[in-house]
């Protein structure tokens, strides 16, 4: 790469993204969990338990991908599924005490992953959120900006839709277009 400084923005954004993931999977393969578990983790820690459905809207990946990310989020006690009392053909997901020590866990790791950020961090994220938000609102109908807005919520910095979203993006870019197209 020797001329990345003469680089368009959109190649080293989506180096950036892939070299970052792939570095963030690396240490939470430690933890015995994916990335796709910790974003649902992180839905279902912040925003209670839902429905299998409901959940793969939120991390906005298809059903049958959070299918297989469930079956192995609870495999290793992180999850549990409950029969729906009000539509009998789904089943509730709750985030376990397992599950929430293990997404602890996997927020210090990826804090720890770029270090502490800066006053100039926090501008390239609100960047970033911006592009999120422009390429990825309609696709997705829900604007990243106003997670953004509504503050920290993990101690990384990034609120669960903001990093969603990036992680979606990210996913949906690599070979499909599609997002949650890897699980």
């Amino acid at each position: 790469m020797p001329y990345r400084n003469q680089w368009p923005t959109n190649r080293l954004l989506s180096t950036a993204a892939r070299l970052v993931e792939h570095a963030w999977n690396e240490n939470l393969a430690s933890l015995g969990i994916t990335h796709a578990g910790v974003m649902a983790l992180d839905v279902l820690h912040s925003e209670g338990s839902m429905t299998q459905a409901q959940l793969a809207h939120q991390v906005r990946v298809q059903a049958q991908t959070m299918g297989k990310t469930l079956h192995r989020l609870e495999v290793h006690g992180h999850i549990t599924r409950s029969k729906n009392e009000q539509d009998r053909r789904s089943h509730v997901v709750s985030i376990s005490p397992a599950g929430e020590r293990v997404l602890e866990d996997a927020a210090r790791l990826e804090h720890g992953l770029l270090g502490a950020g800066d006053e100039s961090d926090e501008q390239f994220r609100r960047r970033l959120a911006e592009i999120i938000s422009s390429l990825g609102g309609a696709r997705w109908r829900q604007e990243v900006q106003e997670d953004l807005d509504a503050g920290p919520d993990n101690g990384s910095g990034a609120t669960p839709a903001a990093v969603q979203g990036a992680h979606a993006s990210v996913e949906g870019s690599s070979t499909t277009g599609a997002p949650g197209t890897s699980s």
